[in-house]
């Protein structure tokens, strides 16, 4: 199969409280609430993971999605916890703002080697390296982690099938990329059987609707995993979008869906914050 002209979108947190994680967000991290939708059933690619129930979506980042690789929040209503497991790394974050908010609301920091550690509500990890961004327009989020089991199958299938390029690598991690400026991804090794748990995520890739279909069937040969053959998913009044939902050797899933048609769907919400703010004022659960 030829080069894949990929760009790494989004890694999908499932949360269970709205108001915390809006908190830690926009405010420990500081990042933009980019658009928010509801829906009234679970999504045909298990977006939402394996709930048939109204959800919601919240896209949040630095920048327009566009360009910047950001988080989506999903929240199933409900469900106001999900059990970890060892399969999330991290999210590697250049900013020389977030450290300095933290302290200011008395939010937990551990100092580690490579950093600093900031944990979401949920209990998903943040490494935050205290110094800008390389250039004035890169994008503060600079790689997402993921723990394999298996170094040497994990890239034969994320570099040989799936035409991922290789950045830098040691003994027990290598990360990869599509290329460009966009957030790499980062596999590294552990000793332990890979658990995915209750709040297992997924990484998302934009690439041309016309790579899509061999993309599947290099896949179909190869003897991977395919969970979502390509469908076709709507959102009220926005774009139609086709998605092909992989799983490599550990599990992780992985959404490829179409450039053209993600383009538009992803649009800023200018009133996207005001709606999820609406929205989390009506969880008899949670406070604002």
């Amino acid at each position: 199969m030829a080069a894949v002209p990929g760009r790494a979108l989004h890694y999908v947190f499932k949360i269970g409280d709205r108001a915390k994680n809006a908190f830690f967000f926009r405010r420990i991290l500081g990042m933009k609430v980019l658009r928010h939708e509801e829906f009234k059933e679970g999504c045909d690619a298990e977006c939402n993971g394996p709930y048939d129930n109204r959800w919601s979506k919240t896209m949040v980042g630095y920048g327009p999605e566009s360009s910047h690789f950001v988080i989506e929040l999903t929240y199933n209503y409900g469900v106001t916890s999900y059990e970890m497991g060892n399969d999330f790394g991290g999210v590697t974050i250049h900013s020389t703002e977030i450290l300095p908010r933290a302290a200011q609301h008395s939010y937990p920091i551990d100092k580690t080697e490579g950093g600093c550690l900031l944990t979401s509500p949920d209990g998903y990890k943040f490494l935050v390296i205290d110094q800008a961004a390389p250039t004035a327009d890169a994008d503060p989020v600079q790689s997402v982690e993921l723990h394999v089991s298996n170094l040497a199958a994990s890239r034969q299938y994320w570099e040989q099938l799936l035409r991922m390029q290789p950045l830098a690598e040691n003994k027990q991690s290598v990360r990869l990329s599509y290329g460009g400026k966009q957030a790499s991804l980062q596999l590294t090794q552990i000793p332990d059987p890979i658990n995915r748990a209750k709040a297992y995520g997924r990484i998302a890739f934009a690439v041309p609707s016309a790579t899509q279909p061999p993309l599947y069937e290099a896949v179909k040969v190869a003897g991977g995993t395919i969970l979502k053959s390509l469908i076709t998913l709507e959102t009220p009044g926005k774009a139609t979008v086709s998605v092909l939902i992989l799983a490599d050797p550990d599990g992780h899933e992985i959404c490829f869906v179409d450039e053209e048609g993600f383009s538009q769907l992803s649009q800023v919400e200018p009133d996207g914050e005001q709606r999820l703010d609406k929205y989390i004022a009506k969880d008899p659960f949670q406070k604002a």
